[in-house]
């Protein structure tokens, strides 16, 4: 369905794989892989920190987006793409909320990194 002419459709893919497509049709090693990047989240990042906002907001799309995905793959064996954007005359690969989630974390969380924790740094100053 075109809602904007040249620009924006909504348009119904089931995603058998990760990104892009890769591992196409390993829905179940996909679960697994989803399942243990959960856990390791949160009992590496998460369980017993104090995080900031930030942290929190960074995470929490992250842990969403893997949640909303890892829930298409249980109930429909397939993820379930419908954002299909045209832009320039490149026509990306169509993704889904959970998918936006992700990436956004991702770039958080590579800001995160970057800036690195100013309380350990100030802390070796002392």
């Amino acid at each position: 369905m075109t809602v904007i002419s040249g620009f924006f459709s909504i348009t119904l893919i089931g995603n058998t794989g990760a990104a892009f497509s890769i591992l196409s049709s390993n829905t179940i090693l996909l679960i697994v892989i989803s399942v243990i990047v959960l856990n390791v989240i949160y009992f590496g990042f998460i369980k017993g920190k104090k995080l900031s906002n930030f942290e929190q907001i960074s995470f929490g799309l992250l842990v969403g987006g893997i949640i909303g995905n890892l829930i298409d793959r249980v109930v429909h064996m397939q993820v379930i793409d419908y954002l299909d954007f045209n832009v320039f005359g490149y026509d990306f690969p169509v993704f889904n909320l959970a998918d936006i989630a992700i990436v956004i974390s991702m770039i958080l969380i590579a800001i995160l990194v970057i800036k690195g924790d100013k309380n350990e740094v100030s802390s070796k100053g002392k």
